[in-house]
């Protein structure tokens, strides 16, 4: 890999070990909704200041796609296996809100605390580029730490896309107790990094409304109301859509048919 290239690889240790540094200073100080926030906080901002980093590194075209992917790949697994149970997705809390396992109040609370720390991952990222440890970061520097269109498809097309990642990722977490415990993370990491490769020319393939509020959202090229239609409406309806599926529309049309199986074998054995 190039020089440059092992900065980022750099900068994305440290935000990890940060992040692990804030994890650790609440789970032993704080219990609760506190703890709960500080968790989701704390993870939300390592997920964007990576991203942030992994974005900057794709677009300078310092890594050949296959490295790229496969830093992608071991960053994901750091992820899954730090977080400690924190969704950093707002679509996670709201649907941990609506199946009564986290109350409203709380849910608000930990959902604004994921924006804010999106919010200071940006400005993480840009101080951290401002320091010029790299070429990528220097010329990122020139541009005002601005970044310009994330899409490569038309709007309708990037919200589908978003839509459908969101969808096979949920669907992936509803399924996943099927696989085994050692190779969990794993399975989830190729996925979300095959669905970023996938979907990525289109959207950015990026399926998190606080992920995207962070890294897209400052960019030109569309309008608010247009990332909000893509970034924050595609992927709720992808979650919302898997849920009604697996858990409403499928149990109900197999109960039918298991109830019209046994009225049909009733009706033969009174023939």
């Amino acid at each position: 890999m190039d020089a440059g290239a092992w900065v980022s690889v750099s900068a994305l240790a440290v935000a990890v070990l940060l992040s692990e540094l804030l994890r650790r200073a609440a789970a032993r100080s704080l219990r609760g909704v506190a703890g709960a926030l500080a968790l989701e906080a704390a993870s939300t901002f390592q997920l964007c200041c990576c991203t942030h980093e992994l974005k900057l590194l794709g677009n300078a075209g310092l890594m050949e796609p296959a490295y790229g992917l496969t830093l992608g790949y071991a960053v994901t697994v750091v992820h899954l296996l730090s977080f400690r149970g924190a969704s950093c997705n707002p679509c996670g809390v709201v649907e941990r809100a609506c199946r009564g396992t986290c109350r409203g109040s709380a849910a608000l609370a930990l959902v604004a605390g994921q924006f804010g720390a999106a919010l200071a991952a940006r400005y993480a990222a840009a101080s951290v580029w401002s320091l010029g440890l790299a070429e990528h970061h220097v010329q990122q520097g020139r541009f005002g730490f601005r970044c310009f269109d994330p899409l490569g498809g038309t709007v309708l097309e990037a919200a589908a896309v978003e839509l459908a990642c969101a969808f096979a990722v949920q669907t992936a977490a509803l399924h996943i107790h099927k696989v085994d415990d050692k190779l969990r993370v794993h399975v989830i990491a190729a996925l979300i990094t095959a669905l970023a490769y996938a979907g990525g020319n289109i959207s950015g393939a990026v399926f998190n409304p606080v992920l995207a509020f962070s890294i897209n959202f400052p960019c030109s090229g569309h309008t608010y109301l247009d990332y909000c239609f893509i970034y924050w409406l595609g992927p709720a309806l992808g979650v919302a859509g898997c849920i009604l599926l697996f858990e409403k529309i499928l149990p109900f049309l197999s109960g039918r048919n298991s109830a019209g199986r046994e009225v049909g074998a009733h009706k033969h054995k009174s023939h």
